[in-house]
């Protein structure tokens, strides 16, 4: 039986800024792109949430809603990045199950812990404490007995808040949750799900998994059991990396193949210095577009041979493009990523699995791996 933690940081930016500038205080931060650019909001004080600001949106629908916020651009990214270290170092000292989620957010495996307390509510409670005396900012904390359940946990009670989710408080506290606050399912996920009568836990419950399947396709079997409390997942303190890429949004919309090309070509040389610094290269490509109405595309193909320069990954570039609207709809960001990465820290491929993929891949059109793990019976502390 685990007992996890998931400390996230509130409103992590902003109040960085806000804390190296007093006068900040109190007052709505935005940071992020400015207001006049097509850059989005990277995260903003719980005073500019008040007036509907989040995380994602465009910079200049921000504005439209609070004129009067400061917007600021990262230009203190060295100061995130030393206080996520400092929060960090914290972790350490109760456990080195420590797996990061961003710069201001990690999810801690205390089960066996370094102080020997037996309380995952005690460490969590310290470490927040710790985390406000270091740094003079607040953090949330959610405990629980798995991963899924300890992020779920951590949002009930931002800013500077903890709630703690027993296996035997978990069956009432999922079946009762809005559709909407369940990791991992996105805006247009819940509106689907609204549609189809699923408003809360309770309701996803009544489904079979062979319905989440058909409706959902392997994002079902996630669902099925998550709603369950069933969550199976370790917390990786080495987690290998899964994806290398890089995406730009443009001043003004790309209307043109020929400058979409063009724009991705650029795209693909920056990936290409990122393979050569990390020592890394993939066998799968996926081409991500955003329309002028951020509508997002994205569009994937595999390899058989390794992609690490910008030849090989051009190379497959047209045949993604003919299956989006690029071109044709007005483009804002273009993006490119590699995946089934191998080279440094990773495994090299075997040949004759990738054929055996290939073969499963083209007979089923996906591969569902499905599982049901005994769902925990002791108490978490």
């Amino acid at each position: 039986m685990r007992k996890i933690i998931h400390v996230d940081m509130d409103a992590f930016y902003a109040s960085v800024e806000q804390r190296n500038n007093p006068s900040l205080k109190g007052k709505p931060v935005v940071v992020g792109g400015p207001p006049n650019s097509r850059g989005v909001v990277s995260t903003c004080s719980y005073e500019a949430r008040k007036y509907g600001i989040h995380s994602a949106m465009p910079s200049t629908q921000a504005y439209k809603l609070c004129p009067h916020a400061v917007f600021i651009t990262h230009h203190g990214f060295s100061d995130y990045k030393e206080v996520s270290n400092q929060i960090r170092e914290i972790f350490h000292d109760y456990t080195d199950m420590v797996e990061p989620l961003s710069l201001d957010e990690a999810y801690l495996d205390v089960t066996e812990n370094k102080m020997g307390i037996p309380s995952a509510t005690i460490i969590a409670a310290q470490i927040r404490e710790a985390i406000l005396k270091k740094t003079r900012l607040t953090a949330s904390a959610g405990v629980s007995y798995n991963k899924f359940i300890a992020k779920i946990a951590s949002d009930v009670d931002k800013p500077n808040g903890m709630t703690v989710i027993t296996p035997d408080k978990a069956t009432a506290f999922l079946e009762g949750l809005p559709i909407g606050r369940f990791f991992g399912i996105g805006r247009r996920t819940e509106e689907r799900m609204k549609d189809m009568g699923i408003f809360k836990g309770y309701d996803l419950k009544k489904k079979e998994l062979y319905e989440l399947l058909n409706l959902f396709g392997k994002a079902g079997s996630y669902y099925y059991y998550a709603v369950r409390g069933i969550d199976e997942r370790p917390v990786e303190s080495n987690r290998t990396r899964k994806s290398l890429g890089r995406e730009n949004t443009f001043s003004s919309d790309l209307t043109n193949k020929e400058e979409i090309i063009e724009q991705l070509e650029k795209i693909a040389e920056t990936v290409e210095q990122d393979c050569q610094k990390t020592g890394v290269y993939g066998f799968q490509l996926t081409l991500k577009v955003k329309y002028h109405d951020f509508q997002t595309c994205t569009r994937c193909t595999r390899s058989t041979i390794p992609l690490k320069n910008k030849e090989g990954i051009m190379s497959l570039v047209p045949d993604l493009l003919k299956k989006t609207n690029a071109g044709i709809v007005p483009v804002r960001l273009l993006g490119l990523s590699l995946g089934k990465l191998h080279g440094k820290l990773y495994k090299p491929p075997d040949p004759q699995m990738e054929l055996n993929l290939f073969a499963a891949e083209e007979a089923t059109g996906r591969i569902t791996k499905l599982y049901r793990p005994e769902y925990p019976s002791s108490p978490v502390s």
